[in-house]
């Protein structure tokens, strides 16, 4: 994965750095760690440290007690049962099961920081009775014939839930007409009420817009451009700004950097709030498509990296968290990268949580194909570096002692050592 050579690394200077090295390695290579511990804990945790919610997971069968065998902050109710043509299945009549069990499963994992999409449509409630859909009810993609019913189901939720739902995403993927065929008019409208009714009901839940796959380019051109200045029309009725950032199914994590970037000069140029958050609602890599693009297999130590560079990305790019599409119990045929216990990805979330939650970000540069980040954690200085294509030169810094991949796979390294950086990224520990 990295190699290297010493230009003034002699047996005895490497010798010098093992004591402090050995030290390193428990908390280097360690495969996990608690988040609260690693902060240094009491007074010294540093108030602007990197938060656990960096990472959101959905969970495959997280309503019948499923979990992620890897560290997350954030969770995501999105193919759980949970959606408004699932509960509501009946005017009047809701089946609670699936939602109750969700968040009796997250309490008692101890996760507080829930989000719940609260589209889409039940049959009975559609403008249009359209198919195919997702989820597979008639109309689940249409806006409902009458607001009040919508108004109604928020209502209900927001009401019920109070204090337990933290985040309220308006609908998934509304540019794309298999899950919304209405305009973006009304798309803002049913943020707008949603909006009311939330704040009014439970004044700390936020409100998270609409979100848009950004891997076709005239589906976020022709709704979600138009969606947000509908929004500010309304004087921006959410807290948060929510994106899909899959790539294409031949890309990489420098293809989402890409189109998180696109969506940024969009947001910007609708005039949003410059203090908007924006959250990744959903992600994943190598997924079919567009068109005859085929399916794009991630395996082994890369996915792992992938995992790495998806979540320090955001810090390089200004997303504030990412949810992770999807954690399962076994392979999922259309995902490009597999979560589930034993696959390579897991390393990626446990080396995440080593190497960046609970750490202050001191910044990223790039030259040329190399990007280098900065972090300290509990006084421990460290950079992640990595290629972002192929492979590049770079000299580890002053103070390296040790350098880890995401496996946890540890060498010691000395300064000026030339290290063959690859698409994997390496954290480097810097002696104080």
């Amino acid at each position: 994965m990295v190699r290297f050579s010493s230009s003034r690394g002699s047996k005895s200077a490497r010798l010098g750095l093992l004591a402090l090295a050995a030290g390193l390695v428990l908390t280097a290579c360690g495969g996990s760690s608690d988040s609260g511990s690693d902060n240094g804990g009491g007074s010294g945790v540093d108030p602007n440290a990197i938060k656990p919610s960096l990472v959101g997971m959905q969970i495959e069968g997280a309503e019948v007690e499923a979990w992620s065998s890897a560290p997350f902050g954030a969770l995501r109710l999105w193919d759980n049962g949970t959606a408004w043509s699932q509960i509501e299945l009946t005017k009047g009549k809701y089946k609670w099961k699936n939602l109750d069990g969700i968040l009796a499963n997250a309490e008692s994992k101890g996760m507080t920081d829930i989000m719940m999409v609260l589209g889409t449509t039940p049959t009975w409630a559609a403008s249009k009775k359209t198919t195919p859909v997702y989820p597979p009810y008639p109309g689940a993609n249409s806006a409902p014939a009458n607001m009040a019913d919508w108004d109604n189901w928020v209502t209900q939720v927001v009401t019920r839930y109070k204090g337990r739902i933290t985040s309220y995403e308006v609908w998934n993927e509304a540019n794309l007409k298999m899950f919304f065929n209405g305009t973006p008019k009304q798309m803002a409208e049913m943020t707008k009420r949603a909006y009311d009714i939330i704040k009014a009901n439970d004044p700390d839940a936020k409100v998270v817009s609409a979100s848009p796959s950004l891997r076709l380019q005239s589906a976020f051109d022709g709704f979600y451009v138009k969606y947000l200045d509908e929004l500010k029309a309304l004087n921006w009725p959410i807290d948060v700004l929510a994106m899909h950032t899959y790539p294409k199914a031949d890309g990489d994590p420098v293809a989402r950097g890409a189109l998180i970037t696109m969506a940024k000069k969009a947001i910007t140029a609708a005039g949003a709030p410059a203090t908007m958050q924006i959250w990744d609602t959903e992600l994943n890599y190598g997924l079919a498509g567009p068109g005859a693009l085929p399916a794009n297999k991630i395996k082994g130590a890369k996915a792992a990296g992938w995992v790495v560079r998806t979540y320090i990305d955001n810090l390089r790019y200004g997303v504030e968290r990412s949810y992770w599409y999807i954690w399962t119990q076994k392979p999922y045929a259309l995902l490009g990268i597999q979560a589930y216990p034993g696959a390579p990805a897991e390393q990626g979330f446990f080396a995440i949580e080593n190497w960046v939650v609970g750490s202050s970000f001191e910044g990223c540069t790039q030259t040329g194909n190399t990007v280098v980040c900065n972090f300290t954690r509990a006084g421990q200085k460290s950079v992640v570096a990595w290629a972002e294509t192929g492979t590049a030169a770079y000299t580890a810094p002053e103070g390296s002692t040790l350098l880890c991949d995401p496996a946890a796979k540890c060498s010691q390294v000395a300064p000026a050592t030339q290290v063959t950086l690859t698409e994997i990224p390496v954290r480097i520990y810097l002696q104080s």
